[in-house]
């Protein structure tokens, strides 16, 4: 049996497993192989490695110090499936990204500086920069605090995540289709952009949906689920993706107006199943929209519309984003946001 240290930790609304690069192989083969058998990829449950059985739980953040001169820790997100031996690092994961700081302050990867220490992090499946502020007075990170953040019980200490150069994460483009609506599957409109995360977004009515439904009610509707992959799939080609049928971006989101008070209603699908919650780059590319004109989303937002502090409603709560105008839109946004993190288990995960 092989050792493997490793620390186990709640991101903002996902859990995942945290590896040090030095502790896997280098060649991406065999590193993927230790992957799922550490998860134990390949059964429903996962039920012979440390996955918890949920897309929001099979995640996997291999994290190492950043040759970048802006950034200081390199963090690369694996999606892990649950029932296939696949390992899929074309994503990003603004959830897992939450813990990031966390465990390189906890792994001594750089120093802790002060009451609050800055974590510069570049995300290596994007290529993109992020800056985290973490609480560590006496000089040690700390998971406690008052904080509260949408389908996560009780509070933690805040986590400020600032995105600083999201736009066309993925594509390079912030409209990958060059147009702010497409038509798919025989006349459904969709806007399809790429800020933190590729998503094709899509008006709820126009799928025979309020948007309010809960998670269960969306995915039991087989149907629905098909035409929304069909959707899906057909907006990968478009962003430029190519076949995304095995792929797990672009993510489909379906938006309706808010009913409590926020800026726009939305279920996030990832891409197979409904979110609980809302991912944060879901919420980031959300956020992103709202201030893109000509586009599917003018009709749904609320009536005197702040467009520095976008709430979107969802299936648990609410999520908050601010945004920042640095330059020209969109290549000068920037998105900032508040999560809480906490260490669950350290120590060395087996595998055969």
């Amino acid at each position: 049996m092989k050792k493997i240290p490793c620390i186990l930790m709640r991101g903002g609304t996902s859990k995942g497993v945290f590896l040090l690069a030095d502790d896997l192989p280098q060649h991406i083969e065999q590193r993927d192989k230790e992957i799922l058998a550490l998860m134990g990829s390949g059964h429903d449950l996962q039920i012979d490695g440390i996955g918890g059985g949920s897309p929001q739980t099979s995640k996997v953040a291999i994290i190492s110090r950043s040759t970048h001169p802006e950034a200081d820790i390199d963090y690369l997100f694996a999606q892990v499936s649950i029932t296939e031996k696949i390992v899929d690092t074309a994503p990003n994961c603004g959830n897992i990204l939450c813990a990031v700081g966390p465990f390189a302050l906890e792994k001594g990867l750089i120093p802790i500086t002060g009451a609050t220490t800055t974590v510069r992090i570049r995300n290596v499946n994007t290529q993109t920069l992020i800056n985290a502020t973490i609480q560590t007075p006496n000089q040690q990170v700390t998971y406690q605090g008052e904080t509260s953040i949408a389908s996560v019980p009780g509070t933690s200490a805040p986590i400020a995540l600032t995105f600083l150069d999201a736009c066309g994460a993925k594509t390079g483009q912030f409209l990958p289709t060059g147009k702010p609506i497409d038509i798919f599957d025989g006349g459904i409109e969709a806007t399809c952009l790429d800020m933190a995360t590729p998503v094709v977004i899509i008006a709820a009515q126009q799928l025979n949906k309020t948007g309010y439904e809960s998670a269960q009610e969306l995915e039991s509707d087989r149907l629905f689920m098909q035409k929304l992959e069909a959707i899906r799939c057909q907006a990968g080609q478009a962003m430029g993706l190519g076949d995304v049928s095995h792929k797990v971006i672009p993510k489909p989101i379906l938006i309706s107006p808010a009913r409590h008070g926020g800026t726009i209603n939305a279920r996030y699908f990832m891409p197979h199943k409904c979110h609980g919650a809302l991912a944060v780059t879901g919420a980031i590319a959300i956020a992103a929209g709202v201030m893109l004109p000509n586009s599917i989303f003018p009709p749904f937002l609320a009536k005197n519309l702040d467009m520095q502090h976008i709430t979107i409603e969802h299936i648990s709560g609410d999520f908050e984003v601010t945004l920042n105008l640095q330059g020209d839109f969109p290549q000068g946004l920037q998105a900032s946001i508040i999560r809480t993190a906490r260490k669950l288990f350290a120590g060395d995960v087996f595998i055969p």
